[in-house]
């Protein structure tokens, strides 16, 4: 309960700490999922609907926490983690307002909204949830100014502005620090905790796949990788950004093996052409690298497997950027061993009899048509795969959740589905001929900004498609889904191109959006230990150790705190330059030992000078001037006041004991 002698808020004031405390919240809501944002959201329209005349009844209160926490935690599937959290965070948050009549009470809201703002940064740290957070902190501290005077029995009118200026104002004092910190203070190359950016929410490219389990990431459409390109650069359609390769299969799931990553690299024989490009990876759960088919070689510290995927070390929580140069193959592992041959023809038993079949007729009917070469005789089959699908099936996401012989279910009944259903089809089908085959899974395609001239790509983008071993060329993809003719796609695979709200018009919006997006993760997320040492290479330093970054820090910082001292000097000092120069006056005699008391008033102190200094006679005329003019009702005309207040500063200024 709160003190009787805590007061209670005027309208104004609980409006100033209501709108403070929903600005706070808003940078979170934004991040959370929809569904649960929006209850949260109506939750605290509600209370503050309900206790906008007079204090929600306890029993009430107590019920609204009960259902919404209750009702949060459902949301979340009661799991632990950041995001539960975050939600409980903004549910208690919203219907604290139930509770909030006295000054202890909005202070306890504000202090408590407080932690929304930087509990957002757990889950993103954009410069759209920056700028939000920073409104929601000013409006805070304004209110807890203005609290602050309420308390003390003297409420300025002032208006908003001036109290959002004084508040910028204070906070500059301790800007000139936080740069330092942030640019030389030494970092470390992982959170120092363990505890890393927003990954649990990005699953990344899983290494297992489940026809129809990718419905949820196909309409995800947000950023999954940037690319700048440094010369030559594919067309859409060659963009195959590679990630995990997947070759056993157990009837229903497509799994990696895991042994493979420490497999040394399949011998390659790359093409003519060759792409040279960074890209900046958004965080993920992961170690998995994509990168366009093939990368020539890994970088540093990166580990290539054998079928060509690329693993970190750590999990890709952050946002990462890696230099990498890739190549078409033109021979791809001509030579397949034995146990990776047996991989790649392995098939559960008892499963998809009629493509099983099917697979079987072709081969028969292939290796007894003479006209087809030997060498040549696989390449026919895939040929006849994918004539099927280009005459008979449709591309789309709507499709049913096939059973236990869900390859045959496809190729026979269902006939549409979308990348998952037709990769894993054909390497089922290519299996069944004797012919090894694996899926591959990753990106393919991508947007060119025209702001910056980058490429995008989506997890919307995400895609599997199939690999084949052919005799003399070795491993070739075939890429089912891209068969099916223009006119059998109901879903899009076109180019799509983002848009702002779903509205093409608003295309360039996103465009700008993106751009400053991708400068903000350049020059704030993207300033990691590797860069700190390399921040002075403009001016000759190639390499700045940990001790190096120590000493500037420290002379960075001596600086700063004096910058501080001195603009805490300015604020403390006084504004009216009157009673400026009044106090002045009181220090010039205060070195004589005649200084005026705080609680002196100007006429007492006069006189004790004057006993003590016969010729400070003009001193008793002064201080009249400075009570009448402090503490007198009349004071003419404006420009009057304001012609004998400057000559009063000068006075002041100019007499000297």
């Amino acid at each position: 309960m709160p003190r009787a002698d805590s007061p209670l808020l005027d309208r104004s004031t609980r409006a100033w700490t209501l709108a403070a405390g929903a600005a706070c919240l808003l940078p979170l809501l934004l991040q959370l999922p929809g569904r649960i944002a929006l209850g949260i959201a109506l939750a605290a329209l509600s209370t503050g609907a309900l206790s906008w005349r007079r204090p929600v009844p306890t029993p009430l209160r107590l019920l609204l926490a009960l259902t919404v926490i209750g009702a949060t935690l459902a949301a979340t599937g009661f799991r632990v983690g950041r995001e539960t959290a975050c939600a409980l965070l903004a549910a208690m948050l919203a219907i604290k307002p139930s509770e909030t009549w006295r000054v202890r009470d909005a202070r306890s809201l504000l202090g408590f909204g407080l932690f929304a703002p930087f509990a957002t940064f757990l889950l993103d740290q954009g410069p759209v949830s920056l700028l939000l957070a920073l409104a929601g902190v000013s409006l805070a501290l304004t209110a807890l100014q203005r609290l602050a005077e309420l308390e003390s029995g003297e409420l300025r009118p002032l208006p908003p502005w001036r109290r959002l200026v004084a508040v910028w104002r204070l906070a500059a004092i301790g800007l000139p620090l936080a740069l330092a910190a942030f640019w030389l203070f030494p970092r470390l190359a992982a959170p120092l905790w363990g505890v890393p950016e927003r990954a649990l929410a990005r699953t990344g490219l899983s290494d297992r796949m489940s026809p129809g389990d990718w419905i949820d990431l196909m309409a995800d459409d947000t950023v999954a990788l940037r690319a700048d390109f440094f010369g030559p650069m594919p067309a859409p359609e060659q963009m195959y950004w590679r990630g995990p390769v997947l070759w056993n299969f157990d009837g229903r799931t497509w799994t990696q093996p895991q042994w493979l990553r420490g497999v040394p690299a399949a011998p390659v024989r790359s093409g003519n052409t060759r792409w040279d490009y960074q890209i900046e990876l958004e965080p993920t759960d992961r170690r998995q690298l994509v990168a366009l088919d093939l990368p020539v070689s890994p970088p540093e510290g990166v580990l290539r497997s054998l079928d060509y995927g690329l693993y970190s070390p750590r999990p890709l929580s952050s946002l990462t950027r890696w230099r990498l140069q890739s190549s078409p193959p033109a021979q791809f592992e001509p030579q397949l061993a034995r146990t990776l041959r047996w991989i790649a023809l392995d098939l559960p038993p008892g499963y998809n009899p009629r493509t099983v079949a099917l697979a079987r007729q072709w081969r028969a009917e292939v290796d007894a048509d003479p006209r087809i070469p030997a060498a040549e005789k696989d390449a026919a089959i895939v040929q006849r795969a994918l004539q099927m699908v280009r005459a008979d099936f449709a591309y789309t996401l709507d499709t049913p959740l096939l059973g236990r012989h869900s390859v045959d279910e496809f190729l026979f009944d269902v006939k549409a589905g979308y990348c998952e259903h037709f990769s894993s089809s054909f390497v089922v089908l290519m299996r069944a001929a004797g012919i090894p085959a694996r899926v591959v899974t990753g990106y393919a395609g991508g947007y060119r900004n025209p702001i910056g001239g980058y490429w995008l790509v989506l997890r919307s983008d995400a895609h599997a498609w199939a690999e084949a071993w052919l005799p003399t060329r070795g491993w070739v993809r075939v890429d089912p889904t891209a068969a099916v003719a223009p006119e059998r796609i109901y879903d899009t695979i076109e180019d799509r191109a983002p848009a702002f709200g779903g509205l093409q018009a608003m295309r360039p919006v996103w465009n700008a959006s993106d751009w400053l997006r991708r400068g903000w993760n350049d020059f704030v997320l993207g300033f990691d230990a590797a860069r700190q040492r390399t921040l002075l290479q403009p001016l000759g330093v190639d390499d700045l150790d940990g001790s190096r970054l120590a000493q500037l820090f420290s002379v960075a910082a001596v600086l700063a705190l004096a910058i501080m001292l001195w603009l805490a000097a300015r604020q403390a000092r006084e504004r009216d330059p009157l009673l400026r120069a009044w106090h002045r006056l009181g220090q010039r005699y205060a070195r004589l030992g005649l200084g005026r008391a705080p609680h002196e008033p100007a006429g007492d102190w006069a006189r004790r000078v004057l006993a003590a200094r016969p010729q400070a006679a003009d001193l008793a005329a002064l201080s009249a001037r400075f009570s009448d003019w402090r503490y007198a009702d009349g004071r003419g005309t404006r420009n009057d006041a304001r012609a004998r207040v400057h000559q009063l500063v000068r006075d002041l200024r100019r007499h000297r004991p």
